[in-house]
């Protein structure tokens, strides 16, 4: 039975992202919702200004969609139809949460948008609505009965007491910017994030966490719907409304499993990415001018080494399945 409604939400969500596209994407083109293009890029990067941005819309409806709907089925046909109040603010709140990353990724793209330039919302005001998102989800979490003790491998329960929510809202904040910039190339976001999701769904039913099972699923889905319009050469991009929504699902299923030490292994490209751009700044603060890599995030080192962006793509997405390897065993061992 959880393998037939994973199989429903998987099929479900990508056919309805996919699907999606055949109206959006000449939609966004028809009201000049293009993508500008940053002229410190790589040069070949230019032609593919004016390509559609926003497309991130597909697969937030085709996640919120599946999982509001297949969940509760779920537990209902299970005969399970009490969801308890803590997995249901895990599930529906992380999905809001997600939801709300994504609203704060669309008034940046907007800005992008109307004023034709690579800049929207300034970093202070990206980070104070960052912190209020995570924030209200935190404390949703919190109301709903969860504590402040969380596993960790081959030590088991720890209370951090008040640091484990300071932790919490940072690591939320901190991951959510990572998938962000893991978001420059065609297909490298959804791609990597297919497998984050995939992986996730592993771990839920090993745990049986069937909810979160469903929700990963949804999310995996509907990546793989997204790429069928994103993969190179791609005819739209997810724009910050995706990516930073897509930053939200890889914390709530992470905390939806009451497991959010396993974000750091599944999300190893993300953290990559965004160390690599932190290496960039202060290594050039520090040296008065030099560059630690040609170019940051870490991709685009890749891409002016020769690298092609499929390649790319495929590099950091087998990176990301041998950690995902790595944490099932750490699942199976370390708990």
């Amino acid at each position: 039975m959880n393998s037939v409604w994973t199989a429903v939400a998987a099929i479900f969500s990508f056919a309805l992202t996919a699907l999606l596209g055949k109206w959006m994407v000449p939609f966004l083109h028809k009201i000049n919702f293009g993508q500008t293009i940053r002229e410190i890029g790589p040069k070949w990067h230019l032609k593919k200004n004016g390509t559609p941005t926003m497309g991130g819309f597909m697969f937030i409806i085709g996640i919120a969609v599946t999982t509001v709907i297949c969940v509760p089925l779920y537990y209902s046909i299970t005969k399970q139809n009490s969801l308890e109040m803590l997995m249901r603010t895990k599930i529906f709140g992380g999905l809001l949460m997600a939801v709300g990353f994504g609203a704060i990724g669309f008034f940046d793209d907007y800005i992008k948008v109307v004023k034709k330039r690579n800049l929207g919302l300034n970093v202070r005001q990206k980070l104070i609505l960052q912190f209020i998102v995570a924030g209200a989800y935190l404390y949703s979490l919190h109301l709903a009965g969860s504590t402040s003790a969380t596993l960790i491998p081959f030590v088991g329960k720890v209370d951090l007491g008040v640091w484990f929510w300071i932790i919490a809202v940072l690591g939320i904040v901190g991951m959510v910017n990572a998938v962000n910039f893991t978001d420059g190339i065609d297909g490298l976001n959804g791609s990597v994030t297919f497998f984050v999701a995939l992986f996730y769904m592993m771990i839920s039913t090993m745990v049986g966490s069937y909810g979160v099972s469903i929700f990963a699923t949804a999310v995996a889905g509907s990546c793989l719907g997204f790429l069928i319009w994103n993969f190179n050469p791609a005819k739209v991009f997810m724009g910050d409304t995706g990516s930073l929504f897509l930053g939200g699902i890889v914390c709530a299923l992470g905390f939806g499993l009451n497991l959010p030490i396993l974000i750091l292994p599944l999300g190893i490209v993300y953290i990559g990415e965004i160390l690599s751009v932190v290496l960039q700044v202060v290594y050039f603060k520090l040296t008065h001018g030099k560059r630690l890599f040609k170019m940051s995030p870490i991709h685009h080192q890749f891409e002016l080494c020769g690298w092609s962006e499929v390649k790319i793509c495929r590099v950091f997405s087998g990176v990301t399945v041998l950690f995902g390897i790595g944490t099932i065993l750490l699942v199976m061992f370390g708990f």
